[in-house]
């Protein structure tokens, strides 16, 4: 009876362990926050140091659900972003929100872009987005930041 004491604690201590290992890697198809009902069917996504705007960031934007015509995709909160990158990107960089006159993104500095506050909850007015969903994880949230800080290219 003695010698099963080290054998169940042993187990007990893996198990603990294994519960505590989740994942908000950087590599993770979904770490943790993901998307709202899309899927991302298995596909790696990565934190990139210089994300490409078409590629990229409308893919994060289409995946949440922000370009859908309930949200963004509709005008909400007088933004439009849409699957067309150009037309999202002339609504995004150097524009003022009409609700606070904040720049939605200023190159170079995701720190006080608009955008960047929303998404992280510390905006002056309003919600954080994308509302009524999760907040977005460390590798979309990262990668909006490292695209705004690269300049924000229309790329």
């Amino acid at each position: 009876m003695t010698h099963l004491r080290p054998t169940f604690l042993t187990l007990l201590l893996c198990a603990f362990l294994a519960a505590c290992g989740g994942s908000e890697s950087p590599t993770a198809p979904d770490a943790g926050g993901g998307d709202t009902g899309g899927n991302t069917g298995g596909t790696t996504r990565t934190i990139k140091t210089n994300p490409a705007f078409g590629a990229d960031i409308v893919e994060i934007f289409t995946r949440r659900g922000c370009a859908s015509g309930s949200c963004h995709g509709g005008g909400a909160g007088g933004l439009t972003l849409s699957s067309n990158a150009a037309t999202s990107h002339g609504n995004l960089v150097g524009v003022a929100s009409p609700t606070t006159g904040e720049i939605r993104v200023i190159a170079n500095d995701a720190t006080n872009s608009y955008l960047v506050k929303k998404l992280e909850g510390t905006a002056s007015a309003g919600s954080r987005m994308p509302i009524g969903g999760s907040a977005l994880d460390n590798t979309d949230l990262t990668n909006i930041k490292n695209w705004i800080n690269t300049g924000a290219p229309n790329n």
